[in-house]
């Protein structure tokens, strides 16, 4: 019952803001419906933000996973819609004492909306894959051009929007990057919404995970709206009910699964990296790179690229057109095996390179390190080593005013002792060598460790298991 009345509760305060004569309604396959105010609209209505419709939010996971199709678009209108719900349940039931203003609203809402508009092609392999093959020590990073994008947005299209409300926007966005600045002096817990800093509970995950998860036909236990129904802000910071402990965890829990099973999954990762050559390969004459400096050319890349390669005629893209026809007629990169790496070295692990397993093959062998290709995949709770629990802080009831932590020992035994996992991954670009890479690979791994450390023989490609693990 009292869940039926916060549910109810919540949705009159978030749709009481919006006047349903302007707005524009939207069904969405998570949300239902979404409306959008005419000043959000200035934004949706661009070339820049309509972009985002040619970006798949899984970039090639759709390759393994048919039904990953779905883009940053609707990924990005979803976030706006959960920053409203979130800010909106806020205000409801702490407005008054809290000084919740329509300026706080409006820049939580447009921080949620433009947060990813300016992602680069295939989700995170364009930031993380390919720039630093071309641009060695780059940081660049997608939250960093989103805040030029939307500066680019406003002063293109003549935008109305007051200096102090961009730049709050722009802060929220980068909210959860380390150093980053915060000009409001009170209501810090406004910047926990879109992208949360102090403990990693946002918006962005609570959109993504239940749509990536129905997109990929797998199942989700997580719910966001019991967190956002029973959140209350003490001294300037979002907590949560104590007893809503293990619905976090299951925050926490299905975002690893995802990246377990979804976006690091083995053949994923092998078209990432053909990907990641293919755009290398293309790089010299196409000056892809180039297009990170300014947003007036970086708005026109997106997922389109790869077809553009594919079909074009110039001689000097044959090469990466023949990794394109290779994806297509599903002649992947070989995995060949992989191991987590032992608890005791987590700490003080460097990345695994193809020169290392190159340098453990045996004395006849002719392997070299462009046969090789290497994935480090770490998969965390969102605090690397550290419970993300250290951050979040709890409330016993409505009637309390203290927030404490909980240690996961109080709650239950079966909670995960250590939050990481580093897996290595090995993968033969010509199918003729995987026996040699597989054998240089365990001669590193008892080199390295002593022992094995792969659980499963190399896998056997055959006709059969081809179909089956597409």
């Amino acid at each position: 019952m009292e869940a039926s009345f916060n549910e109810n509760v919540s949705e009159l305060c978030s749709d009481s803001v919006h006047d349903r004569r302007t707005s524009k309604h939207i069904r969405d396959n998570v949300h239902g419906n979404i409306y959008l105010d005419r000043f959000f609209l200035q934004f949706v209505d661009t070339e820049q933000f309509q972009r985002l419709r040619d970006l798949k939010q899984l970039g090639l996971t759709d390759m393994v996973y048919p039904g990953a199709v779905h883009s940053r678009f609707e990924h990005s209108l979803g976030v706006y819609w959960l920053a409203d719900k979130a800010i909106n349940s806020i205000n409801t039931f702490q407005g008054s004492e809290l000084g919740i203003e329509p300026f706080d609203i409006k820049t939580v809402k447009l921080a949620g909306l433009l947060h990813d508009v300016g992602h680069g092609p295939f989700s995170h392999l364009f930031e993380r894959g390919f720039l630093p093959q071309v641009l060695k020590g780059s940081k660049w990073c997608h939250e960093s051009m989103s805040l030029n994008m939307i500066e680019y947005i406003v002063d293109q299209h003549h935008i109305d929007i007051d200096s102090e409300c961009l730049k709050t926007v722009k802060e929220m966005i980068v909210a959860s990057n380390k150093g980053s600045q915060k000009s409001m002096t009170e209501k810090h817990f406004l910047y926990d919404i879109v992208a949360n800093g102090r403990n990693g509970i946002d918006v962005d995950k609570f959109d993504y995970i239940v749509r990536d998860s129905r997109a990929c036909g797998l199942g989700c236990n997580f719910q966001p709206e019991r967190l956002m129904d029973t959140m209350r802000v003490i001294d300037d910071e979002i907590c949560y009910l104590a007893k809503d402990y293990l619905t976090i965890h299951k925050l926490f829990a299905a975002r690893a699964d995802l990246h377990r099973t979804v976006y690091t999954h083995p053949k994923v990762k092998a078209i990432e990296l053909m990907v990641v050559d293919v755009l290398c390969k293309a790089n010299d004459y196409l000056d892809i790179s180039s297009k990170i400096q300014e947003p007036a050319e970086y708005w026109k890349l997106d997922d389109s690229i790869l077809k553009s390669i594919e079909i074009s005629h110039d001689q000097a893209l044959k090469e990466a057109r023949d990794l394109i026809l290779r994806i297509r007629r599903r002649d992947l990169y070989q995995f060949c095996n992989e191991f987590s790496v032992p608890l005791e070295r987590l700490e003080h692990f460097k990345d695994i390179t193809a020169q290392d397993i190159v340098c453990s093959q045996g004395r006849a062998g002719t392997l070299k390190e462009e046969d090789v290709v290497v994935s480090n995949v770490k998969i965390d709770l969102t605090r690397g080593r550290n419970s993300p629990f250290e951050s979040i802080n709890f409330f016993q009831d409505y009637d309390s005013e203290l927030k404490f932590r909980i240690e996961d020992s109080r709650v239950s035994h079966l909670l995960p002792a250590f939050y990481q996992d580093m897996i290595v991954r090995v993968y033969s670009k010509k199918p003729e060598l995987v026996d040699a890479v597989s054998e240089a690979f365990e001669n590193f791994q008892v080199k390295e460790y002593g022992r094995k450390e792969q659980i499963h023989a190399t896998p056997r490609k055959g006709t059969r298991r081809a179909l089956y693990s597409r």
